[in-house]
């Protein structure tokens, strides 16, 4: 695999090392959606496969997507190719993804009996493929300069919002509206869907991912009490099984809240390894607030791949700055990156990330001038 910064046959592990609040060389990077539409090779496969969710459920093609920009780009993890929607789509809502039109539900949940017949998930079973998926993933790692490889899942709230709306929406009119005119029967959905995320991150664990990610999409949408009752308080029960768990407790976890820069510090309150941010909170303001006893993931703008070399390069050195040298940081964009970026800036800002990191720890450690 190339390239690497991991020496020959060396395992690369700035991620895990960086995720437990360790030193590293130097900052390690990912990029949300770094397997997707901007790669041409990407583009490439979908074709092949037809259609996205066939790409998802096709074991050596979202193999090959995974693998796809590790080749391209010195980065320092691979993310699982899959989708946050997989959960509900085997559960039985029938998950269908158009381009322009985004994910839609066949039959989303509407009525009573469709709440009340939703059926549990068994994640090792239901969803055997993204474990397939994953150990094909990890033997192709482990022939290299092996990076970790991070599994994920959407959050609980995030999920109900999609199986309630049927889709994407810009207001999720439905899904909130079920909070408040009916909060008994969405406590009984998140419930369900809790349990359905342990299990799947649990398998996902168990088949060979090395840290785990919740996309907490949609939380940042809800006003704050909304957002402790219906999404963060399940996020902790997520987080509290897993690491109850001797097979899944020593895995790192991801929590990420788009839009959720209110909330910062009982996100880290939950007992997660690294709260991810978006753009809009400066990481020396969050570190402030946090404090050093989670890592943080984050955070430049993914508009600003858009902009020239300098510009990406100035970015960079500010957040990096804002970081600070007390460790703990995992660069990555605010969000994912989007589908027209040009490959070339993403190679640019992985190198920036990883030079500019190590100049920085260089100047720190030279002793002060008499």
């Amino acid at each position: 695999m190339s390239p690497s910064s991991a020496s020959a046959n060396a395992p690369n592990e700035r991620l895990l090392r960086a995720l437990r609040r360790q030193p590293v060389d130097c900052t390690p990077v990912w990029i949300m959606r770094q397997a997707g539409r901007y790669l041409p090779e990407y583009r490439a496969v979908r074709a092949r496969a037809g259609d996205f969710v066939t790409l998802c459920k096709t074991p050596e093609l979202a193999c090959e997507v995974t693998l796809q920009p590790l080749r391209r780009f010195a980065l320092d993890a691979a993310i699982l190719f899959s989708d946050i929607l997989t959960i509900p789509d085997a559960m039985g809502l029938g998950l269908s993804v158009h381009e322009g039109v985004g994910p839609r539900f066949r039959k989303p949940l509407r009525t009573r009996r469709d709440f009340e017949t939703l059926p549990p998930l068994e994640a090792a079973t239901d969803l055997a493929y993204v474990m397939q998926a994953i150990r094909l993933i990890r033997r192709e790692l482990d022939g290299n300069d092996s990076v970790p490889l991070i599994g994920f899942s959407g959050s609980p709230w995030t999920l109900a919002a999609y199986m309630v709306e049927g889709g994407g929406s810009k207001d999720f009119r439905r899904a909130k509206g079920l909070l408040h005119e009916q909060p008994q029967r969405a406590h009984r959905l998140l419930e369900k869907i809790t349990a359905a995320v342990i299990g799947y991150l649990s398998a996902q664990i168990e088949a060979g991912v090395q840290a785990v990610m919740v996309f907490d999409t949609w939380g940042g949408m809800l006003c704050t009490a909304d957002y402790d009752e219906f999404s963060l308080r399940y996020l902790n029960l997520a987080v509290a099984a897993l690491k109850a768990e001797p097979a899944t407790r020593a895995i790192p976890i991801i929590l990420f809240t788009k839009g959720g820069g209110n909330w910062l510090e009982r996100i880290a309150d939950s007992g997660c390894d690294a709260v991810g941010l978006d753009w809009t909170i400066p990481l020396d303001q969050a570190r402030r607030r946090i404090g050093d006893r989670v890592a943080l993931q984050g955070n430049l703008d993914p508009m600003l791949l858009y902009a020239g070399d300098e510009k990406i390069e100035r970015e960079t050195r500010r957040i990096l700055q804002q970081a600070g040298n007390g460790g703990g940081h995992i660069f990555n964009l605010g969000h994912g990156i989007l589908p027209d970026t040009d490959p070339a800036r993403v190679a640019n800002l992985v190198d920036a990330v990883h030079r500019l990191s190590r100049e920085m720890k260089a100047s720190r450690a030279k002793p002060a001038s008499i």
